[in-house]
């Protein structure tokens, strides 16, 4: 997949001029940089840091950070090794002919932070653990489809699917249900992991150690010195800073290096901030109304239909998000080969009225809930608040610290909700039926419209046993068709990202796909680095 991505240099030169350092001098840098830390802005801290347990954005990002996986994305969303020494393919016999069993060769000399070997045993305890039901994993799907995993030596992975699953080698990457391998020397023992100090405090097998996590504020990462590929040249602080304005004012005194994912408000202020980089690119990231079918009121698709129908989402788009993001009519990312032709909902607030007559509903009492970091989030709330009433819908909003709201217990993953305003991200392929199929509501998975509907759980099924892109993307329309009709979930836009970062900062790559830490031992930072091209 081809991602979109264009850098904003913020200073009036030609396009074929050499890119300038506004505020610095003599190729020393800016006076402001702290050599050898990257300071991060970021709006949420993770929930956990263990990835089987965690459901944040955060714990994603973090996790390339302090964990070595089997595989990785790159930028644009192709396997690359990590743990492996290959992605397995059929070309290189990874990937057997009849795409049921994988095999991966695993790095010598890889160890966790505390210098215990780190090898193809706490893969397989990885597994076991997964799939141990006392344990409370967000999400078992892929992992689900293993008959058998063995390991021939401590540097040979074999495994053996049920099924052929076209996305499995996301299972093996980073992200979503993407786990790497976990200690057994450390956890092994216990009768679950559910509480175990890892989840907070973890010995780390990638690029970072965790030095200190103050709760609320900031977490701090050190270089691993055993990391694998070599320590990295720079710390992380990752900070703490849930408000926007609060985000931009520490870009503009110089207190970050970098503001991932700008405000839609901010973006035309950065051309006033010295120093500075902006990247735009087309990121996998949706925001949709998720709508929970479960909640008796909105059982009736009429009564979904209808709050479809009773919104203005180009309005919302052009106006509250300053038209910075391309609007969605599917959950598979635009520029994917499977990428589905799907016509918007109209906006009809006569029509939704009359669905809600149809469905026998005179008045109706939703809540709906959204992260509270976001500005933009509260005023498209209290904009579908307006429109709603229109129709004879009052909504109430409810908005939590994100950490909360995707916690294993938060409202999301609990059901506890009518309607939620949030921001869900992909991997490159596909397949979405961890999302969608009934087999995957929660607790065993990210269904969390608790959908249940036989033809979406078939068709997804059935894509996803086939290696046949055609056929593929002939099923992933006729299923997205019929989430259109059914309504869990109104997409809304895939995000534009835009990214403020230091000049001085260099090989900070953003990720069209799940975490732009994939390459963070590659990160260098001060006077002497190149700058971003």
């Amino acid at each position: 997949m081809r991602a979109i991505v264009g850098t904003l240099l913020l200073a009036f030169v030609c396009a074929s001029c050499a890119p300038v350092h506004p505020g610095a001098s003599g190729g020393a840098g800016n006076a402001w940089t702290v050599p050898g830390v990257v300071r991060l802005g970021e709006p949420d801290e993770p929930d956990n840091l263990n990835p089987l347990f965690g459901h944040t954005s955060a714990t994603d990002q973090i996790s390339g950070l302090l964990f070595a996986f089997l595989l990785r994305y790159d930028d644009r969303g192709n396997y690359i090794p990590d743990l492996a020494l290959t992605v397995p393919s059929a070309a290189n016999g990874g990937i057997s002919r009849d795409g049921k069993t994988l095999v991966f060769h695993l790095r010598r000399g890889a160890t966790w932070s505390d210098g215990a070997p780190l090898d193809a045993r706490d893969w397989l305890f990885t597994y076991h653990a997964i799939l141990n039901t006392a344990n409370n994993v967000k999400n078992t799907f892929g992992w689900d489809d293993i008959a058998s995993a063995s390991a021939p030596d401590p540097y040979t992975l074999v495994v053996h699917l049920k099924n052929v699953n076209a996305s499995v080698l996301g299972i093996f990457a980073m992200g979503g249900t993407g786990y790497p391998p976990l200690p057994a020397h450390l956890l092994a023992a216990l009768p679950d992991i559910n509480h175990a100090d890892f989840n907070q405090h973890p010995i780390s097998s990638g690029p970072y150690v965790l030095r200190e996590w103050d709760h609320g504020s900031s977490l701090r990462f050190a270089p691993n010195p055993r990391y694998f590929r070599g320590a990295p040249k720079v710390e992380v602080l990752w900070k703490v800073i849930p408000d926007s304005n609060t985000m931009l004012a520490q870009l503009r005194t110089h207190e970050i290096d970098v503001y991932p994912y700008v405000d839609e408000t901010s973006i035309a202020r950065l051309a006033s901030i010295d120093g500075i980089a902006v990247t735009k690119k087309l990121t996998a990231n949706w925001r949709h109304l998720g709508i929970n079918c479960a909640r008796p009121a909105l059982r009736d698709v009429r009564v979904r239909r209808a709050i479809a129908e009773a919104i203005d989402w180009k309005r919302l788009n052009d106006t509250i998000y300053h038209g910075y993001n391309t609007l969605a009519t599917s959950d598979v990312f635009p520029e994917s080969w499977a990428a589905p032709k799907i016509a918007p909902y109209r906006y009809d607030p006569a029509g939704a009225r009359r669905l809600l007559r149809d469905a026998g509903v005179s008045h109706l009492d939703l809540t709906i809930i959204s992260g509270n970091n976001k500005q933009e989030n509260a005023d498209a709330e209290i904009a579908m608040q307006a429109m709603l009433h229109n129709v004879g819908i009052k909504l109430s909003i409810r908005n939590y610290p994100v950490s909360l709201l995707f916690a294993q217990d938060g409202p999301i993953y609990s059901g506890s909700y009518d309607l939620e305003w949030s921001v869900d991200t992909n991997a490159p392929d596909p397949d979405n039926t961890g999302l969608w199929s009934s087999a995957y509501i929660p607790p065993h998975g990210g269904n969390t419209s608790w959908l249940r509907d036989a033809i979406v759980d078939r068709t997804s099924n059935a894509a996803l046993r086939t290696f046949d892109i055609a056929a593929r993307a002939a099923l992933y329309q006729r299923e997205e068709e019929r989430l259109h009709d059914l309504v869990p979930a109104v997409f809304f836009y895939w995000e534009n990202g835009y990214f403020a970062t230091n000049r001085d900062l260099r090989n900070f790559k953003p990720a069209a796909f799940i975490a732009d830490t994939w390459n963070s031992w590659e990160w260098e930072i001060g006077p002497s680095a190149s700058p971003t091209p």
